[in-house]
């Protein structure tokens, strides 16, 4: 999918309403928030005497409050009402909690519009299942990424042009307070005209019967959703991404007025750079996967996200501006370009580190259960950002400057991800295959489609060198099982990498007959669980570069397992330091440059019955051809 395309969707009506009725959702609920933050922070007074910074915790905890108590129920709702009309719904619903706070704006009633916001959390929390699992049911499996990143895009280009909008506003004397209450229903009557577009999307479980009881009804979600280990880890992963940035976001006011010494338009400065970020981070997702679900962007992003955290906190303490300033008069003070790229990797880090995730979670779930596996996801959402304002407010409690707030956050995020990449290695391990291909080397993929979304198959390649496990299943777009030689699965690091993919290690019978037959027996359990597995048929690494003749190994797994074979060539590996070129290894570690092209070709399925081992030889060096 070219960059072109990923946003060709938004001229398509399958994707257009509603991606315009999710952005202006998004924009709606942030322009009233901002707009009711920014009023109580600078003019606290004329509306109560709570402490600004204690509102400034509290409110987006109220917001994100009906998620913990209704994801549960929105979630069997979406699952069983047609999608299109429950967005009108939910649409309707907006229009009137709009009309709520109008009321309170005008009558300058803080309690109407504390309701309002509670009932913007109710909004969203009935539509936040439609968002994810519309989108499955719309696009294809190469759009998924490229369409999670617009959304995501969206979504934040949504947040940051409300939040500018609410902070700008509600600063404009002497209307500025009715300017937010027309705004804001403005923009619900737009977001309503925008669902009527939305075309009909069939319900998946039409026959689910509604548990009212939230309750027990969130117990039995979370539990169902625990049972794919991957999937619930993703979900928790899905959480700490909330709680990091609602615990940041939520100091933005405080620390743009007191620590920036900034008047709002610097509070809308840092809310845009960072949603910048964000919206950058989520549509690089789609060129760095190279059009599939790439989860080792997700220890990429969490790096990111630790790494610029903390030098936030540095950055921060070397700020010593105390004159007040605008957004303009800040770019010229010393220290604060730092702040502000410092927000924006945030951003493109996170970016990175949440949309592989939306997108696994999306085709790894049981497609019947999607709306309620993401319902359950925002259970954990909520839980963790409720959870963040508590820790917010307790660190203030503590004395606690928001400078170290942020460094207490990135230093948490390391620990979260340490724990959540050793718990499911397959993170890390496709981090590291992410990795090799993309700065040692370059890698073009030929009908790599010919790989099987689901099912079993078996992958027969040459063997050319000890990262040609790596190179396959960084291209590959789902896990995949390799059967390599007992002595590779053991050398140090990369066997910890092979170990981790659950690759299957195997010995010439001569040498250790029992460990041969545990792998055909091995194999056969993973292509009867519906796993890809894959063999070099040669049986050894190339010391020549050309291809040797491949075993009867295949043949064996065949008979016991009738599936697939798919044949694949490697090409461009021969002579790089990873293989047995007898050359001299410093002149071939130089003579290929840096980011030398290689490239792995996929050939048409062969019937079980015709995988011989020659057939499959010949398949295999027509594909690789003179390219070694």
């Amino acid at each position: 999918m070219s960059q072109s395309s990923q946003f060709s969707l938004l001229s398509q009506r399958r994707f257009a309403p509603f991606f315009w009725t999710q952005f202006l959702g998004a924009f709606n609920d942030n322009l009233f928030k901002t707009a009711l933050l920014v009023a109580l922070t600078y003019d606290a007074l004329s509306w109560t005497t709570i402490a600004p910074g204690l509102l400034n915790n509290l409110i987006p905890g109220l917001f994100i409050l009906p998620y913990v108590l209704f994801s549960a129920t929105a979630g069997q709702i979406a699952d069983k009402v047609e999608k299109g009309k429950l967005a009108r719904f939910v649409k309707l619903l907006e229009v009137g909690i709009m009309l709520v706070a109008c009321l309170g704006w005008m009558t300058h009633t803080l309690w109407l519009l504390i309701a309002a916001v509670v009932g913007m959390g109710v909004h969203s929390t009935l539509f936040g299942p439609v968002k994810y699992a519309y989108l499955p049911q719309h696009l294809k499996p190469e759009e998924l990424v490229g369409g999670n990143g617009v959304i995501e895009m969206g979504t934040f280009v949504g947040i940051l042009l409300g939040e500018v909008a609410g902070a700008l506003l509600v600063a404009h004397k002497p209307f500025g307070i009715e300017l937010v209450a027309g705004a804001s229903l403005l923009m619900a009557l737009l977001g309503l005209a925008a669902s009527w577009r939305i075309p009909a999307s069939p319900a998946p479980a039409p026959e689910l019967k509604i548990n009212h009881n939230f309750l027990t009804e969130s117990v039995r979600n979370l539990r169902f959703s625990s049972q794919n280990r991957t999937v619930f880890l993703s979900m928790l992963g899905n959480s700490w991404f909330w709680f990091y940035g609602a615990l940041v976001l939520s100091q933005f006011p405080v620390y743009a007025k007191d620590y920036l010494h900034g008047d709002h338009s610097v509070f809308v400065l840092l809310l845009t750079v960072f949603s910048l970020g964000i919206g950058i981070g989520s549509l690089l997702c789609e060129k760095l996967s190279g059009r599939k679900v790439e989860i080792g962007l997700v220890p990429f992003g969490s790096i990111g996200l630790s790494l610029f955290g903390i030098d936030l906190y540095f950055a921060s303490l070397a700020y010593t501006n105390t004159a007040t300033v605008d957004a303009f008069a800040l770019l010229a003070l010393p220290g604060s370009l730092r702040i502000l790229a410092d927000l924006v990797l945030i951003g493109v880090f996170g970016g990175f580190f949440i949309v592989p995730l939306f997108a696994l979670i999306q085709t790894r779930c049981d497609p019947k259960h999607v709306s309620r596996t993401i319902a359950g996801m925002n259970i954990l959402n909520a839980l963790f950002m409720v959870a963040a304002a508590g820790v917010a407010i307790v660190l203030l409690g503590q004395g606690f400057s928001i400078p170290q707030m942020f460094l207490v956050t990135a230093l948490l995020n390391a620990l979260v991800a340490i724990y959540i990449f050793s718990l499911v290695p397959e993170f890390l391990m496709r981090f590291l295959a992410w990795l090799l291909i993309h700065t040692i080397h370059r890698v073009a993929t030929v009908d790599v489609e010919r790989i099987p979304d689901e099912g079993p198959a078996v992958l027969v390649c040459n063997h050319v060198s000890y990262v040609d496990a790596i190179v396959i299943g960084a291209a590959s777009p789902r896990p995949i099982r390799f059967v390599m030689d007992h002595r590779i699965f053991n050398m140090p690091l990369l066997g910890w990498i092979f170990r981790t993919a659950k690759a299957i290690p195997i010995a010439p019978a001569k040498e250790d007959p029992f460990l041969m037959e545990r792998a055909f027996i091995d194999i056969a359990e993973a292509l009867h669980q519906g796993d890809l597995v894959c063999i070099f048929p040669e049986g050894k690494l190339t010391s020549t570069g050309e291809i040797n003749e491949f075993r009867g190994g295949v043949a064996k797994i065949v008979e016991r397992s009738k599936v697939p074979v798919i044949p694949m060539a490697l090409r461009g590996l021969w002579g790089s330091v990873f293989t047995r070129d007898p050359g001299n290894l410093f002149e071939r570690s130089f003579a290929r440059g840096w980011r030398s092209k290689l490239a792995l070709a996929v050939g048409v399925p062969v019937a079980p019955q015709e995988a011989t081992p020659e057939y499959l030889y010949e398949q295999v060096r027509v594909l690789r051809g003179e390219w070694k």
